[in-house]
């Protein structure tokens, strides 16, 4: 077996490990072809070697499609309605836009799937409980629905959607309900952190909540290393991997790493361009921070930044 040398500022060097596998101190923050519009509060889930980033402030209707490979952007078909602050995840080659806002701050149920190969939209079951600036993350071919705000007061709601049988299904309540957080799933859990309480980047949290499926309970763990909100999250490797945010006083180039085995976290290289409202997607062993605002509030940006292990 491969030994690996732990240290958080490293975050985890293991030598002969595949790159999709590990992630690596001896990286770099390299710049992406930009977005085709300026967005933020996107919603952003990828397939294969390709992102897929749907609805956000200044993106209207329009789903922009990133090929990692060949370094390029292209449009698919548009989103049925014009969104922001929804969640995305996607299972079984299909992206789902789950939730988010409508006409200023109205909170919705819908549910979208968009299929790549087709290039079409269809609606599925709504979520049982409508709201927007939650998080989003798959466990065992399922999408779980947490947290959010409806009209700026949280919800601790916890819903699961089956995509293969088209239904939902009321899980435990977040025992911290708040909106703008982030979450992931690591190692059969489903780890919920950041957000701040109704819709109030001044009451930014630090929380971290971890989900087990088997006991169907909830549990605190280590909190994020500074409290902040409208935070986007992926696993990179092995590894919770929390970029951006905002407060009052700014945005974040914070990049924080979770190792859930020892409940610890540690620093990667900051973000070349701090913001909040974006998205995050990690595609063969490398990070992939999309779109978001500089400045705290309505700010917009095509911003593609990718951190090369």
């Amino acid at each position: 077996m491969t030994q690996c040398v732990k240290t958080w500022r490293a975050l985890v060097v293991c030598l002969a490990l595949v790159a999709t596998d590990s992630v690596a101190h001896a990286g770099q923050w390299q710049t992406g072809a930009p977005m085709l519009s300026k967005r933020t509060e996107v919603a952003v889930a990828s397939i294969g070697p390709k992102i897929f980033v749907a609805g956000g402030f200044g993106g209207d209707q329009a789903l922009e499609i990133y090929d990692t490979v060949s370094d390029r952007w292209e449009r698919g078909a548009a989103l049925p309605k014009t969104l922001h602050h929804a969640g995305a995840a996607a299972v079984d080659n299909r992206v789902y836009v789950i939730g988010g806002y409508v006409g200023g701050w109205q909170a919705v149920s819908s549910v979208y799937e968009y299929n790549p190969d087709q290039d079409q939209w269809r609606r599925r079951a709504e979520m049982p409980t409508a709201r927007g600036a939650l998080a989003v993350a798959v466990l065992d071919g399922r999408i779980h629905a947490i947290g959010g705000a409806s009209r700026r007061t949280n919800t601790g709601a916890h819903e699961v959607y089956d995509p293969r049988t088209d239904k939902w299904q009321a899980l435990t309540d977040l025992p911290t309900p708040r909106d703008h957080l982030a979450a992931g799933t690591v190692a059969g859990k489903i780890y919920v952190v950041g957000g701040r309480i109704n819709g109030s980047y001044a009451r930014n949290l630090a929380v971290n909540e971890a989900y087990d499926p088997v006991t169907g309970k909830w549990k605190t763990a280590a909190p994020l290393p500074r409290a902040r909100s409208g935070i986007a999250a992926t696993v990179l490797g092995s590894t919770l991997v929390v970029v951006g945010g905002e407060s009052p006083s700014g945005t974040f180039d914070d990049v924080d790493a979770y190792d859930a085995d020892a409940d610890s976290w540690g620093a990667l290289d900051p973000l070349p361009t701090a913001r909040h409202g974006l998205g995050a997607a990690a595609v063969s062993g490398r990070l992939f921070v999309i779109s978001g605002g500089p400045t705290p509030g309505g700010s917009y940006s095509a911003a593609n930044e990718i951190y090369e292990p």
